[in-house]
């Protein structure tokens, strides 16, 4: 049996679909309600281990995912593997992030970096998935693009290679299943670089209308993302998004060799939720 913690996330939701298309078991875990989940669901919190042991029983492997309010707290990573050891499970597969090897000193990804780090002493068999940025982080946008046909961001012609969440999923799926991903990290990117104003015009193409894009300042950018992030976590996604380095950049081969396949692009994801921003 699998445990997929984030069961109802932009990553989790499509990891339960493709396991259990595959014949898998699998308990879903999430912090709220989710009774539209077609498994087993235990409501439980990643920061709290005692939560999760009616979850993680019977379970042979673990997805674990966490959450934003973990990354700011600083939770401790040992108190979750303590149960999940404790219950059985051989095999846990950590979502972390490209931040946490390239940046791991940011405080945004100084949660994930310890969770490797307590992941690798755990001594369980594990795998680290390492995501860029998620395409659906272009979300955010679908109120102005459906009310006013725009997009603000800053950064406009800085190009990254951004990954579609389902890709992240279906890669997930693969090393949960699959023996021979014990030990391995997996960096995952989409296949090609694209900046904001790129992705402004593949939604604009999605949902055949023109979407106008207007480059903010670093400072209206941190001045809006304050609202909801703290300080400290909107300055180190500035820095990635302004000035990234050389490896969050570069085009990952990960999901190819994970899925036979190449990753999808911003267009495709952009296509297949064009009812969002339309």
């Amino acid at each position: 049996m699998i445990v997929v913690t984030g069961a109802t996330g932009n990553v989790g939701r499509p990891l339960v679909t493709a396991l259990t298309a595959a014949g898998e078991q699998v308990t879903a875990v999430s912090r709220r309600p989710a009774p539209d989940l077609p498994v087993r669901h235990v409501q439980a919190d990643v920061g709290d281990a005692e939560s999760l042991r009616p979850a993680l029983e019977g379970a042979d492997a673990l997805f674990l995912l966490i959450g934003a309010e973990l990354h700011q707290a600083g939770g401790p990573p040992a108190a979750v593997l303590d149960a999940a050891k404790a219950a059985g499970v051989r095999h846990v597969v950590l979502l972390s992030s490209q931040g946490a090897v390239t940046r791991p000193d940011a405080v945004s990804h100084t949660t994930l970096h310890a969770f490797e780090e307590a992941v690798r002493r755990s001594g369980l068999d594990w795998t680290l998935l390492r995501p860029s940025g998620f395409a659906s982080n272009a979300f955010a946008w679908a109120d102005s693009v459906r009310a006013h046909r725009a997009v603000a961001a800053p950064f406009a012609d800085v190009a990254l290679p951004v990954i579609d969440p389902a890709d992240i999923a279906a890669a997930a799926a693969a090393v949960l299943r699959e023996d021979g991903h014990a030990g391995r990290a997996y960096e995952l990117t989409g296949p090609a670089a694209v900046s904001p104003r790129e992705q402004a015009a593949a939604l604009g193409e999605a949902i055949g209308a023109e979407v106008r894009f207007t480059e903010l300042s670093r400072a209206e950018a941190r001045a809006f993302m304050t609202r909801f992030m703290p300080e400290p976590v909107v300055e180190g996604t500035l820095d990635i998004l302004g000035s990234p380095r050389p490896a969050e950049r570069r085009v990952s081969p990960d999901v190819r060799t994970l899925l036979g396949r190449e990753p999808g692009t911003f267009a495709q994801w952009a296509a297949r939720n064009a009812a969002v921003f339309a």
